[in-house]
């Protein structure tokens, strides 16, 4: 795992859970500003490449008190990457501006030693060359490459959303390393109907992702391997929080959010 820097500008993600429906309109976005190729055969996991998957959680009760959730997962942008360490050709990186974990598909050589790595699964291997249905390749995006068969993919916050809201920062005399609330946004977090994906610097009190991620009802996946994720979940509901650290049966222990302890 590597050693955590403290970046000037964090990039992170609050998902309310409470207010996401699990409609899956965050994942086709991904899937379009991504250009990821449609996946001809569902039940083929070879061929799908999804950077963003959504999963549905119940409380294991029956009716009336059954309950479920659905859980929106990108990468996490651990603040210590443990996937990051393990790439022998530095094809995956922790960003010095913003903190966001890269994936450099040129360097890439498909070892998927980071793929072994990372304790959420949200990398995936391309077995294929990615194919468009005749015609569909003109929805093709030209803000970001198409990638080869025999390498690693992942989320990466739409990246090249964040260059053009830093040049768009300069053109318009403002300094790009303090941009305002949703000047650069995830495709994500920009189609979500219900709300319920919030983006933002999680170093800046004036953004809403800097509140929601030190509420009493924030917690983080797996927070106890001390990954540190840039990604907050927020719930209400008490099961649905106790879900994110894996916590056994009768175990008391709960995460840290930003900013305070909650156990």
């Amino acid at each position: 795992m590597a050693a955590k820097i403290d970046y000037k500008i964090r990039w992170g993600m609050a998902i309310d859970l409470d207010k996401c429906t699990g409609c899956g309109a965050c994942t086709v976005s991904c899937q379009v500003e991504n250009n990821n190729a449609p996946n001809v055969d569902g039940t083929d996991k070879l061929r799908i490449v999804n950077w963003l998957s959504i999963y549905r959680l119940e409380n294991g009760k029956s009716f009336p008190d059954a309950d479920v959730a659905y859980l929106p997962l990108p990468c996490m942008q651990c603040g210590n990457p443990s996937c990051v360490p393990v790439c022998p050709v530095i094809a995956t990186e922790k960003g010095e501006e913003g903190a966001i974990v890269s994936q450099i598909s040129p360097r890439c050589i498909g070892c998927r030693y980071c793929m072994a790595a990372c304790p959420y699964h949200v990398r995936t291997f391309n077995w294929f060359d990615p194919v468009w249905p005749k015609g569909m390749e003109k929805t093709l995006t030209p803000f970001t490459s198409t990638r080869p068969r025999g390498v690693v993919e992942k989320c990466h916050f739409c990246h090249h959303r964040w260059t053009f809201a830093k040049e768009k920062a300069r053109v318009d005399g403002m300094d790009p390393y303090k941009l305002p609330e949703d000047a650069y946004i995830p495709a994500c977090v920009e189609m979500c109907p219900s709300g319920a994906m919030v983006f933002g610097d999680l170093k800046n009190p004036e953004h809403k992702v800097y509140e929601l991620a030190r509420s009493p009802h924030a917690r983080r996946l797996l927070e106890k391997l001390g990954g540190e994720p840039q990604v907050y979940y927020i719930s209400r509901r008490e099961w649905v929080r106790n879900l994110m650290d894996n916590h056994l049966p009768g175990e008391t222990g709960h995460g840290k959010a930003e900013g305070g302890n909650h156990g």
